[in-house]
């Protein structure tokens, strides 16, 4: 172990007396030595700079180094025009200079100062700063974009007045004299309004008193207050400014480059997204520190040095400089490879174990998963195929994750999908390990995961034409929504929840079937989505008893009064699905009235006061044959029973479709036949739809020369 070991001893040695690691205590602070990097007593650190362009990542990170007269040189954000007292490259924090609220403190900068950073990198920091008002019987707001969004209540009662003191290390902003509160995430603008409380009566004139308000850092009473043995009125605050906390992202349209050996992530995730432009927060890894948003600007820790050897130190580098330089370089680098190499190993696995891997194999090795169909994929390759998981290729998101479109190396076009596990894998698990034993052409096929990642993913095939909801809601004027077309994706997703229920090797419920997790393929061919709710359950099993969840409009009304959850949930949920099609109406609209905003509970109440075609999309009445419509009436209405056991498998509602759909090509097929021979006005075309009833025993029904004898047993005529 020593004789391993002893390489990594010695360069340590060298590197310890070494005149480089004096200068190490030391990090560079800017991208050309030629930049200037100091202005009054503070550091100006890249991505900050003066003077030429190429100092500063761009016009927003400028510095302007201003002379004043009594205080000497002083640096100013000049794209803000705020004073900046310190610069935290490694954390990424602006120390600024903020501006003081006043109302009748007769002083000339009672004028109300703007602050505005919108469409800037800069925000407010959450969580080091707060919101102060100073006053007597007072209600101030912070306001953002016209508004509210914080604000507390200052009171005095008779006995405080201007002379009245409070220790602010000991009491603090509690309500009386003043109060204080949090801020609102990423606040880029704000205007501060007060309020007097004063109810009348009582003389004491509090709407004449100064009041102030500020943001500022969570100790700046103590700089200007005086320590905690030390009184000062707090209504005597007679400062113009306060120390306040910027946070900040370098936008990755700037000539700003991302240094190799730094951790960046996605700053458009967090305050960057208020203004929708991508750029890049940058901080050392651990066990470095420095300026991470330059190259090299990270260095190793590697403690204080006894400044009284340093004689001895360049004595003994002296003698051996020349070897020594060598094997210190040589040394670094190895050594700098080891411990990437090897933090990078740790964090893959506590990745791996966080994001339920373990679990994963565990069910690899019972038989749960099919190990063949699944495929590892690696963090490096779907960063690369995402652009770093750029929001622009964002497809959709939803209450499990965001789904992203990729492109991988060898062509193929990909969906990945970033769950939002906190903690609770099992939906991932519970998703991969079901979809990775399902085979069929109408359900989304799963290309495999990936683990490395803090959040995990889940590899898709790509779906080109969005989902079912907004093929039907939102409809392309080039492509129209078709009789036809609406049969077979009916037909379809009928097909694949069937399989679920009865092909597959154990039941599988899906358990959120809705027109949003129906995609339309190329050829607008549906396949079946999103399994992160979908349960395997054992063959005997006739239900399965779970805390109730779903999507409102689809859930079935007897799941959610009982908790528990048989295939004939599923069956209900397609059933407002097909009512989608059949309707072209939202399963829960505000715009229908009253009771009919559940289309479920709609459809049905039409069917009974004989008005379905009210209801009915006017499409449908043009190209569809009535009896076949009302067939499809039919089958929603019985998917749509309040007692489960009265509904249809999904084998007996697949069948039906199918039948009803072999129908409509015959019926199709003879009327363009007949086509040359007989023109049909419209409105001898569109009559019969007219005097038509759904809820008699009159319905015409379908020829029973030109359907299959199986089919006769079929419910083709409305329920009475």
């Amino acid at each position: 172990m020593f004789l391993q070991l002893a390489p990594y001893m010695i360069v340590l040695i060298i590197v310890s007396m070494s005149p480089l690691a004096s200068a190490q205590l030391d990090y560079p602070d800017t991208v050309n030595p030629d930049c200037n990097s100091r202005c009054g007593g503070v550091r100006i650190a890249y991505p900050f700079g003066m003077g030429d362009p190429t100092c500063y990542a761009d016009k927003w990170f400028e510095i302007e180094c201003r002379n004043t007269s009594r205080q000497g040189s002083k640096p100013y954000l000049k794209s803000i025009n705020l004073e900046i007292s310190n610069i935290d490259s490694g954390s990424s924090y602006l120390h600024i200079m903020n501006p003081v609220f006043r109302w009748n403190c007769n002083k000339s900068s009672d004028a109300k100062p703007e602050v505005n950073l919108t469409g800037s990198p800069f925000v407010y920091s959450k969580d080091r700063n707060k919101f102060t008002a100073i006053g007597c019987n007072k209600m101030a707001y912070l306001q953002s974009n016209g508004s509210k969004v914080s604000g507390c209540v200052s009171l005095c009662d008779q006995y405080d007045d201007r002379e009245a003191s409070i220790n602010m290390a000991n009491d603090g902003c509690l309500g009386r004299l003043c109060c204080e509160t949090s801020l609102p995430s990423f606040l880029v603008e704000f205007n501060v309004t007060l309020e007097d409380m004063k109810s009348g009566g009582d003389g004491d004139g509090d709407g004449d008193r100064c009041s102030q308000a500020l943001i500022g850092t969570r100790n700046w009473n103590r700089v200007y207050l005086g320590s905690d043995n030390e009184y000062r009125s707090i209504l005597d605050l007679d400062e113009d400014y306060v120390p306040a906390i910027l946070s900040w992202a370098v936008f990755n349209s700037s000539s700003f480059k991302r240094p190799s050996d730094a951790n960046c992530t996605d700053g458009s995730l967090t305050f960057l997204a208020t203004n929708r432009v991508p750029g890049w927060i940058c901080e050392c890894y651990i066990g470095f520190y420095g300026n991470p948003y330059i190259d090299h600007g990270c260095i190793a820790s590697q403690g204080n040095f006894n400044k009284n050897n340093r004689a001895k130190k360049w004595a003994i580098v002296g003698i051996s400089s020349g070897l020594g330089s060598i094997i210190f370089i040589l040394g670094l680098w190895f050594l700098n490879k080891v411990v990437r190499k090897r933090m990078k190993e740790k964090l893959k696995q506590k990745f791996f174990k966080k994001n339920g891997g373990l679990l994963l194999k565990q069910r690899m090795s019972s038989g749960e998963v099919n190990v063949d169909k699944g495929i590892l994929f690696s963090l490096r390759d779907l960063k690369k195929a995402t652009d770093n998981f750029n929001t622009n290729r964002v497809l959709g998101k939803g209450g499990q994750g965001t789904v992203y479109k990729g492109m991988l190396v060898d062509g193929r076009i990909i969906a990945v999908k970033k769950f939002k596990v906190e903690g609770n894998i099992e939906e991932f698990i519970n998703e991969f390990v079901i979809l990775s034993q399902i085979n069929n052409r109408n359900v989304v096929k799963l290309l495999g995961c990936c683990l490395e990642t803090e959040i995990p993913l889940l590899i898709y095939e790509f779906i080109p034409n969005g989902n079912l909801f907004q093929y039907l809601h939102d409809q392309n004027k080039d492509l129209k929504v078709t009789w036809d077309m609406r049969l077979r994706i009916a037909t379809e997703i009928a097909g694949a929840l069937f399989y679920l229920h009865s092909v597959a090797s154990q039941p599988i419920y899906h358990r959120d079937v809705k027109s949003t997790n129906i995609l339309l393929d190329e050829k607008y061919r549906a396949k079946l989505a999103d399994f992160g709710a979908s349960r395997i359950i054992s063959v005997e099993a006739t239900h399965l008893t779970t805390v109730v969840q779903g999507t409102f409009g689809y859930l079935d009304p007897e799941y959610f009064h009982t908790s528990q959850f048989t295939e004939k949930s599923d069956v209900y949920s397609f059933g407002v699905v097909l009512a989608e099609l059949l309707t072209g109406q939202k399963a829960v609209s505000f715009a229908r009235p009253g009771e009919s905003k559940n289309l479920a509970s709609y459809f049905v109440q039409c069917m009974e006061e004989n008005s379905l075609f009210d209801i009915v999309d006017k499409r449908i009445t043009k190209e569809g044959k009535r009896e076949h419509v009302i067939a499809v009436a039919n089958l929603v209405k019985r998917c749509l029973e309040l007692n489960g056991r009265r509904r249809p498998t999904m084998k007996e509602v697949t069948l039906e479709l199918e039948e009803i759909r072999k129908l409509e090509r015959k019926s199709s097929n003879a009327e363009q036949n007949h086509e040359e021979a007989e023109v049909v006005g419209i409105e001898d075309y569109q009559q019969p739809w007219t005097g038509y009833s759904t809820t008699s025993n009159s319905f015409p029904t379908l020829s029973s020369g030109t359907h299959s004898p199986n089919f006769e047993t079929m419910h083709i005529v409305a329920l009475e």
